[in-house]
């Protein structure tokens, strides 16, 4: 691709928190070779609009929701290629949304022991449909009746939807490092587990551990010694205590932690991915009566625990659990967190140079010469009204263009 300067007229400086006027970027290939200076070979005007890195969702589900989903009838109708067709508008809608970095975190769908994420992952690198650059997680590991067991979520009767252990559904020392190998073998780039119950599932309360300590220490043994971190669906506070006392890396929605957790994360450097809008967007108004007590519970603290984290320094990253969030509407989970109390500088790192962190890449999350070239652009400073991120006018995955309006 020939270079081009992008000019806009500002550009976010994630790590000074300052707007640098005029937004002047030059791009060669995938990667910006210059910020600011001189116009150099094709000039993209972008006109009052306000340039960002790509923004990064640490917990979607690229698998599941979208356009035809029924709801819990699609776990038994539903068959892998479908599931990926339907993923393919989900990963579209996504990256159009401004999110050009996602960590699909965890199938819990009957896939034939397929790893779907990764194939997706595969064709979007390819080049052959649009989406955001995806770190796979495969499947979700998960004990018998576990909150990722889904067979749970509408109480179905024995061996119906039954999964298979390279599915995910583990039990014991042996059968989990077992399904951590299998996800690695087949291209997983990080392990995603269940420890602890939730909100939307029939399997008791939510905050409840499921694994055994044992059990969780094999799971992160086996992840570590290949270079991959883990991630944990965790509500419970002494869940979270164990969890982190296991080495897991990063505690998913967390919704119920207290001071005494949240001191254990910052101690030990646990991330945490909160996923605060689901206590606000999740309508269980037809959910089973037991799911709609828990919801009433745990929503709450879900609105509360995500400052008493941030106010004592725990590294926090941007997730929505999409579809939980409309996929497209990732945005929406920023503007949650302002409203949660978080400066919105803080919560722009957490979809940037934090989520890059968590990944453990260098490549993007800032404007800066030798970064990928992912970027967006909204109407306005996120630092005024961070609801700008929700009307994203540009963007830019590697050089390539997929919005300008």
């Amino acid at each position: 691709m020939p270079a081009l300067t992008l000019r806009a007229a500002g550009l976010l400086d994630v790590d000074s928190g300052e707007i640098v006027r005029p937004g002047i970027l030059r791009v060669d290939g995938d990667r910006i070779v210059g910020v600011g200076g001189p116009v150099e070979g094709e000039v993209v005007e972008l006109g009052e609009v306000i340039l960002l890195p790509g923004l990064m969702d640490m917990e979607v589900n690229l698998l599941m929701g979208g356009r035809g989903e029924t709801g819990l009838a699609s776990s038994v109708t539903d068959d892998p290629a479908l599931r990926v067709l339907r993923a393919v508008g989900n990963a579209r809608r996504t990256l159009r949304a401004g999110f050009t970095t996602v960590r699909n975190l965890g199938l819990f769908v009957k896939t034939g022991g397929y790893l779907l994420d990764v194939a997706l992952g595969k064709a979007i690198d390819a080049g052959w449909i649009e989406g955001p650059r995806i770190v796979p997680a495969g499947h979700a590991i998960t004990p018998t009746g576990g909150h990722l067991d889904p067979t749970m979520f509408s109480a179905f009767a024995p061996d119906v939807l039954k999964l298979t252990l390279e599915e995910g559904i583990a039990n014991g020392v042996d059968e989990v490092r077992k399904a951590v190998r299998y996800q690695i073998k087949h291209g997983a780039q990080l392990i995603k587990i269940c420890v602890s119950g939730g909100v939307m599932s029939l399997t008791g309360a939510p905050g409840a551990q499921h694994y055994s300590d044992e059990e969780l220490r094999a799971i992160v043994d086996e992840a570590h010694r290949r270079g991959l971190k883990v991630a944990a669906h965790t509500h419970g506070a002494e869940a979270v205590a164990h969890a982190v006392a296991a080495g897991i890396d990063c505690i998913e929605h967390g919704f119920l932690i207290d001071d005494d957790a949240i001191d254990l994360m910052v101690a030990n450097g646990t991330w945490l991915v909160p996923t605060t809008r689901l206590a606000d967007a999740m309508d269980v108004s037809r959910a089973d009566p037991a799911l709609q007590a828990k919801a009433a519970v745990m929503f709450p603290k879900a609105r509360t625990s995500v400052l008493a984290a941030y106010k004592a320094g725990v590294k926090i990253a941007v997730g929505t659990d999409a579809p939980a969030i409309p996929h497209g509407r990732n945005a929406d989970e920023l503007v949650a967190l302002v409203e949660r109390g978080l400066p919105p500088l803080d919560v722009v790192r957490a979809a940037t140079i934090r989520g890059a962190e968590l990944i453990g890449v260098e490549d993007r999350g800032r404007l800066a010469e030798g970064q990928l070239a992912d970027v967006i652009a909204v109407p306005g400073d996120p630092l005024d009204d961070i609801t700008v991120t929700r009307d994203v006018r540009f963007v830019m995955k590697g050089g390539k263009i997929y919005v300008q309006k």
